[in-house]
């Protein structure tokens, strides 16, 4: 058996093509150029001069004075409300359900004095009738009423500065697809012109840029890739592998792949689609380089079919149950806020798990019919690994730490959350900040030492994710996410396409597109308040209204087509044997089919079985 050592990621050890990195640049250049269109200053408007506006005509109005000169406790009511009235919360009792954890989360300062005067004052001088009334004069002043041409100087050069910085956001977006799809310089580098033309452009300054760049899920994926090299030095992928796979009467690619998506998908609803990665990611790579001979010393299409299985495997599971992603959190969060419509944990995977099992086949059959390998039979490489295991004799204290090491971790992660909302811990710890702690155990324990983690970890992975943070954050903060859905949406509702299931259709191609951009729950966040509200417009009062909330979180987990979409994409790009275009050859086709899935789930399932007794539309 010729097992072949790990290849560098494809494109690693290329130059820049300046035939082909000419295009991004020129469409990079371009958009740069091109004057601002109004829609862009409009957004700007909504997303650098209004928060301060509305808050000053909520002071006016509640305590008869400006923002300026309104106590602290004052100025924390007006925070709180526009804040609210962004997330299309427009009720009084889920403002007097505020507390300081929510406003943490917000980025509203509010002490707990403060916070305790202004809750008093919204329970004893406001009603229902007069905040919402409130609510929707400024929500109506921050859309309608406040105009681009109406604004004074100071506040048009804060406009046009927020335009600009859409703009740049925009021009940034073309490059970063562009270079993906053409691989005209390494990936890695992408990630440092984001940073690099953010700053440059004004967008952000030097010090901004490095806090940007790193977040929970860069730490996981970076302590991800360093268990991975402990489990495969150690040689517990190896026992971990068989212990899946050894029942197994025909141990066929076929077969195999299909068991990764029986065991991973439906696992994605409840656990981390990051572990899970990270989990499987050693066992692929295993199989594969276990199935080659003297006589195919190289399978491309067997390697690609086994990593884009376990990518694909986790994406299509997490919309199963609220657990698999903040993006359904906040879909439900939304719903309940906007509405007062409340979808269960159990209610909501009654309506969605069905998505996860019709994909389970409809993914399986697409990698098939994608990927031709050479080598079908995995026999050989089972045989491989009873003689490898067989050779390795009882369990050693290397493998014994490396497993109990990655239990302790693994349970953190499924824990971590509930102990720390429970008050058990004192510190939210994030899944990254326990990987990354994972890995430095395995230090201390004596299974690895640096030098396996610097040769065998894809630190270029690493900083590509950091690139996709920045850049996600970047076209949620600046508002060109949503500059991009309403111009979408404003195009598409001549066309018959603002109501009803086309609506939804529409709202899920534009949610679909964006969160191959930017994580899952950011790309939520930004659609749905928008489709939601129009869907409030045209079925008030309706089973559209759930529909709809569940539909954008579905499509918000269909980040199949780029590296950079979600970060088991990432994980298993590590492997480096897949190419960006692999993504593209499974993705695309994988991401028309389950739009169309959720469509006919929509008019032929939740439609038919309607929504608690909620009208039809």
């Amino acid at each position: 058996m010729a097992a072949k050592a790990k290849k560098k990621a494809t494109g690693y050890d290329k130059y820049v093509d300046w035939k082909l990195f000419i295009i991004p640049v020129m469409a990079f250049i371009v958009l740069l150029a091109i004057p601002a269109p109004y829609s862009m200053k409009d957004v700007a408007v909504e997303y650098d001069v209004s928060p301060k506006v509305v808050k000053n005509a909520i002071t006016k109005e509640l305590f008869k004075t400006g923002l300026a000169d309104a106590e602290q406790w004052q100025v924390m009511t007006a925070d709180i409300m526009e804040k609210r009235m962004n997330m299309g919360a427009m009720k009084r009792s889920g403002f007097l359900k505020v507390d300081q954890k929510w406003c943490r989360k917000n980025g509203v300062n509010a002490d707990a004095k403060n916070l305790d005067r202004a809750l008093a004052f919204m329970k004893d001088q406001m009603t229902d009738e007069g905040y919402r009334a409130l609510m929707e004069r400024s929500a109506k002043l921050k859309s309608k009423d406040l105009k681009y041409e109406d604004l004074d100087k100071k506040n048009r050069a804060l406009a046009d500065k927020g335009a600009w910085q859409i703009k740049v956001a925009i021009a940034v977006t073309a490059f970063v697809v562009i270079c993906f799809f053409t691989e005209c310089i390494p990936l890695p580098i992408v990630a440092f012109f984001i940073g690099l033309a953010f700053v440059g452009a004004g967008v952000v300054d030097r010090e901004e840029v490095t806090m940007l760049y790193w977040s929970d899920a860069c730490w996981f994926i970076m302590g991800s890739l360093m268990f991975a090299a402990a489990f495969v030095k150690t040689g517990v992928d190896k026992r971990v592998c068989m212990m899946i796979f050894k029942r197994l009467a025909v141990p066929n690619v076929r077969w195999i792949t299909l068991i990764f998506f029986i065991i991973i998908s439906p696992l994605a609803a409840f656990i981390s689609d990051h572990a899970l990665a990270a989990m499987f990611l050693p066992i692929g790579m295993l199989l594969y380089q276990n199935s080659l001979t003297d006589e195919v010393p190289e399978d491309p299409e067997l390697a690609k079919m086994l990593m884009i299985t376990i990518a694909m495997a986790c994406n299509i599971g997490g919309p199963g149950a609220p657990s698999g992603g903040a993006r359904n959190v906040i879909m439900m969060t939304y719903l309940t806020d906007m509405f007062g419509v409340d979808i269960g944990y159990f209610q909501w995977m009654t309506y969605c798990f069905p998505f996860v099992i019709i994909m389970i086949p409809v993914t399986w059959f697409l990698i098939n019919w994608r990927f031709k390998p050479r080598v079908m039979s995995l026999a050989p490489a089972m045989e491989h690994l009873k003689t490898e295991i067989g050779k390795m004799g009882g369990w050693s204290r290397q493998q014994i730490w490396a497993i109990i090491i990655f239990v302790v971790m693994v349970t953190g992660w499924f824990t971590e959350k509930s102990l720390y909302t429970s008050g058990i811990i004192p510190v939210r710890l994030g899944i990254g900040v326990i990987a990354v702690g994972g890995a430095v155990a395995y230090i201390f324990a004596g299974v690895v030492n640096w030098r396996d983690y610097q040769e065998k970890v894809d630190w270029g992975v690493v900083w590509l994710y950091a690139g996709a943070m920045i850049f996600g954050r970047i076209l949620d903060r600046t508002g060109a996410v949503f500059w991009l859905a309403r111009s979408a949406i404003e195009f598409l509702a001549p066309l018959g396409m603002d109501s009803g299931i086309p609506l939804m259709l529409t709202s899920n191609g534009l949610t679909a597109i964006i969160t191959n951009l930017m994580a899952d729950g950011p790309a939520a966040a930004a659609v749905g308040p928008i489709t939601l509200n129009m869907a409030g417009l045209v079925h008030p009062g309706t089973a559209f209204l759930p529909f709809m909330a569940m539909a954008t979180a579905i499509a918000s987990s269909f980040a199949y087509v780029l590296i950079i979409g979600t970060p088991p994409n990432a994980i298993v790009y590590a492997s480096g044997y897949l190419e960006p275009k692999d993504y593209v050859r499974v993705g695309l086709p994988l991401w028309i089919v389950a739009n169309i899935v959720i469509v006919i789930m929509t008019q032929f399932y939740w439609v038919v079985r309607g929504f608690g007794g909620m009208p039809g539309f």
